[in-house]
């Protein structure tokens, strides 16, 4: 039984140069001749550092952890930024309020998804977009033409804290922070004399909050005083494995990975967030005209990891394609993203996953988050998602 295989494991590595990739201002911290580095959105990140994933895992879900993130934020600025994100994303922008932030999805002509991220409204014609993996810049300048409004990128570099004591480190560590902080909420805050830009937001479905370096930055600074005021909350630097296996129960998708042009926001499961209400959006004639039915869902196998590229099978048939996979420790059970050739009434049914040892285990398909659908968790709402243990 293959059931605890580290999530890192699931694919081969190889030595690469940093020559074309940008390396985290951060590393020196923590990077160990064990550490495995992944490339996201252009960036170096470490997938792991031979730390145990699953003692990771507990520690994330009761107190917290510090994430090095390869997210990469993008400016724009100017007088038609607002008609400008209407046209580059399918849901509205234009009521967003400043200091506030909102998930947003950008489509190519066809309707297929080039792109997802947070959305961060600053002031009238000041955002950042947060961009998850791919090259997206080049694009967000070509649909520019037209519009008077300048796309740049400030070069920050993004940590995350997450976990339930997230907001107490974070009122240990920061000034300015207002009493209520809200979940998708923007801030300016002071951390030892330095100016940070932070968001109530993360990757991994707990409570948490993100800060935004820039070249100016003391990194070396900012990174000690983080871990001296959480250090009575046991914070601890972790790499983006245990975070991998958090944010599939919590049904986050990672553009490229589990999503990518060939789908639609429907296929993926995203509908909500296109608006084909609002007013002309790239994408949006396609989207008007496509099937609104989803082909990608939630899997558990109980004896097995349902890691990427396996395929599920209805008889002898086969059906799907595992995106992504991980162990579960709080399911105790192996989880995963499955998108099906075709749509169906995969939903709620008993299927055949093969494994990666050649057998044939049983699997069930579930519809996404695979709990705490409501998302109580980040939302810092009493919930019953964790064991008194």
């Amino acid at each position: 039984m293959e059931r605890k295989t580290n999530y890192a494991s699931s694919h081969e590595t190889r030595t690469i140069s940093a020559k074309r990739f940008e390396v985290s201002p951060y590393d020196k911290h923590f990077a160990t001749p064990e550490t495995v580095w992944g490339v996201y959105a252009q960036r170096f990140y470490p997938l792991t550092c031979g730390e145990d994933a699953i003692e990771q895992y507990w520690k994330l879900r009761r107190s917290a952890l510090l994430f090095d993130v390869p997210e990469k934020p993008i400016e724009i600025i100017g007088p038609e930024a607002i008609p400008y994100l209407e046209h580059l994303f399918t849901r509205k922008i234009g009521d967003l309020k400043d200091w506030r932030a909102r998930y947003a999805i950008a489509c190519n002509a066809d309707g297929g998804v080039l792109m997802d991220g947070v959305l961060m409204r600053l002031a009238q014609n000041h955002f950042i977009y947060v961009q998850a993996d791919g090259e997206f810049m080049p694009w967000m300048e070509a649909q520019a033409a037209g519009f008077d409004v300048k796309i740049s990128d400030p070069k920050s570099w993004v940590l995350q804290v997450q976990g339930p004591k997230a907001l107490d480190i974070l009122a240990q560590a920061a000034e300015n922070i207002p009493e209520k902080f809200g979940y998708f909420h923007v801030v300016k805050a002071m951390f030892a004399d330095q100016e940070l830009l932070i968001s109530r937001t993360g990757w991994t479905g707990e409570m948490g909050f993100e800060i935004y370096g820039r070249p100016e930055v003391d990194a070396d600074a900012l990174w000690n005083h983080l871990l001296d005021k959480g250090k009575d909350f046991d914070l601890t630097f972790c790499s983006l494995e245990t975070m991998s296996i958090r944010r599939m129960e919590a049904g986050i998708l990672d553009n490229g990975a589990d999503m990518d042009p060939n789908m639609t926001p429907f296929q993926a499961g995203l509908g909500a967030f296109v608006d084909l209400s609002k007013g002309d959006f790239v994408g949006k004639k396609a989207l008007t005209d496509a099937s609104t039915d989803c082909r990608l869902f939630g899997l558990k196998c109980q004896n097995a990891v349902p890691f990427a590229g396996l395929e599920v099978y209805d008889g002898t048939e086969q059906v799907a394609k595992m995106r992504t996979g991980a162990w579960s420790p709080y399911l105790d059970t192996g989880i995963g993203y499955v998108h099906f050739n075709k749509p169906g009434n995969w939903l709620g049914r008993d299927l055949t996953l093969k494994a990666r040892d050649g057998s044939n285990q049983n699997c069930q398909i579930v519809s996404l988050p695979f709990y705490d659908e409501e998302k109580l968790i980040p939302r810092g709402k009493p919930h019953e998602f964790l064991p008194n243990i």
